[in-house]
């Protein structure tokens, strides 16, 4: 029997990109760019729904000194 082999998350990262460039370059060759316009509205629109939604309080910093001494 073959092994079931787990897909990392990089690959399916990239594998996503992929598809999604594919896609965009597809819609700017047909000149759809009305969907374009929806697409990245609800792209933008999901981004900051997870911006929002985020725990950015709970997140403790580990460097503590000032960013802006570089």
């Amino acid at each position: 029997m073959a092994t079931k082999k787990k897909v990392s998350r990089r690959t399916l990262t990239l594998i996503i990109m992929f598809v999604v460039a594919i896609v965009l370059g597809t819609l700017i060759y047909y000149e759809q760019i009305s969907a374009l316009y929806v697409l990245c509205t609800l792209a933008l629109v999901s981004l900051l729904i997870v911006v929002g939604f985020s725990d950015l309080e709970g997140v403790s910093r580990t460097d503590t000194e000032g960013e802006g001494s570089r």
